[in-house]
């Protein structure tokens, strides 16, 4: 076996970078979790324990996610004081990640925020959300002028308490512009230091982000708070847009994106935070000095236990078959790409997304597609010797199969051939 080892990228011919002009991203990017608030959303899915949230919160911190949404205090009770304990805890254990908390814009949901952050000692932004779309303004009977009073108040009232204001529209990108213009006007002569742009209903396209956040910086500078205020993107993924549409938008120059751990959220979910991070980390956006994604797989792991979602088999990265083939002609590429030693290379051939980095490997099953060499790489990866009459048997059993057998199922043919 040569020792020697192909650089893989030269194997590839990469029409992701044809043509494109400049860095893809004007600056690092930034990120803020929503998994234990905005995720918790979802009517299918299981409120952690305070102790299981924190555990979630230091695999944030080890990633580099840069901000936490710890949840919305005025919810309740438990909701108040799992953020305050949360809270201390980032406190205490000295984390970089910082903490933010949502609210509506009134004050008797942003209190309890400034009350907790008072106690703890840390300062806890608050994005305070409001309807702006007309079709929610056309059901709830809102005029545009309270809708102005709202924030006016709620950002006055942030800011006067000295912790960071970020303003949220609700359905931004369904919103007129007229509106968002009031709206953003007044929030920002009110303090408000950042605008969070959210396509609520996952109604946006590529076309629909790039105009929303070309609009909004054009406003920005015609009230010279260009380089004052900065821009979030807030996606759900309704129409299946929400992970593409954060790169978008991070493309088109937005500070931060929102995520959640394997997409979690109400309805259909928001933007997996995993698959953002791994495709950043794929285009040569992360550095390597922030962002430890050797913990990504168990991210995902842990808040599918931790909620009760459960990770789907094709699901990138996470899911059970993310590296796992028994197509036979898949199979024998891989398997000859790791008989040349070059592991890089095998992880390569029949995937984008590199196995090892993560901590998963290439798995070659047998099933009614595979290939005789799936049967001897099984048996031989088992510690089982190939012989003509164990491979016969399997891969005859495989072929008469309508699935993929099982690990069992393969010892018992195994078994039954030397036992004659």
């Amino acid at each position: 076996m040569s020792d020697e080892r192909t650089d893989s990228a030269a194997l590839v011919y990469d029409w992701n970078e044809k043509d494109r002009r400049g860095p893809l991203l004007r600056k690092p990017p930034r990120f803020v979790d929503e998994s234990i608030r905005d995720g918790l959303q979802s009517p299918s899915v299981a409120d952690p324990t305070i102790e299981q949230k924190m555990e979630l919160v230091r695999l944030m911190d080890r990633l580099g996610i840069h901000v936490v949404n710890l949840g919305l205090p005025a919810a309740g009770p438990r909701a108040a004081e799992d953020v305050e304990q949360l809270a201390r805890f980032i406190v205490e254990e000295k984390l970089r990640i910082q903490p933010n908390c949502a609210a509506r814009t009134v004050e008797a949901d942003i209190r309890p925020i400034v009350e907790i952050s008072q106690r703890v000692g840390v300062a806890i932004e608050v994005t305070a959300f409001i309807g702006s779309s007309p079709i929610r303004a056309w059901a709830e009977n809102w005029e545009l002028p309270k809708l102005e009073g709202y924030t006016r108040q709620a950002m006055s009232f942030i800011t006067r308490n000295g912790l960071p204001a970020s303003f949220v529209t609700e359905d931004t990108t369904r919103s007129h512009p007229h509106t968002l213009d009031v709206l953003f006007r007044a929030a920002i002569e009110c303090g408000a230091s950042r605008l969070v742009l959210c396509d609520t209903c996952g109604h946006a396209t590529p076309d629909g982000v790039r105009n929303l956040i070309a609009f909004t910086r054009s406003l920005l500078r015609a009230m010279g708070k260009e380089y004052d205020v900065e821009l979030d993107w807030h996606g759900h993924n309704d129409r299946g847009h929400a992970l593409p549409l954060a790169l978008f938008a991070l493309e088109y120059g937005v500070d931060r994106a929102h995520g959640c751990a394997l997409g979690i959220g109400e309805r259909v979910g928001n933007t997996s935070m995993d698959l953002l991070l791994l495709n950043l980390y794929l285009l040569g956006q992360l550095d390597a000095a922030q962002h430890d994604l050797s913990c990504l797989v168990e991210y995902v792991q842990k808040v599918s236990a931790y909620t009760g979602v459960p990770i789907h088999p094709s699901y990138p990265l996470a899911g059970r078959d993310a590296f796992r083939t028994a197509t036979g002609v898949h199979a024998a590429a891989v398997i000859k790409a790791e008989a040349k030693g070059d592991f890089d290379l095998a992880d390569r051939v029949y995937s984008s997304v590199p196995a090892r980095v993560f901590g998963r490997r290439q798995e070659i099953e047998i099933g009614h597609y595979s290939g005789r060499s799936n049967v001897v790489h099984w048996l031989r990866a088992h510690g089982i010797d190939p012989t003509d009459a164990v491979v016969d048997r399997v891969f005859t059993a495989a072929k008469a199969s309508n699935r993929t057998l099982e690990e069992h199922e393969v010892f018992e043919l195994v078994a039954a051939v030397r036992t004659g």
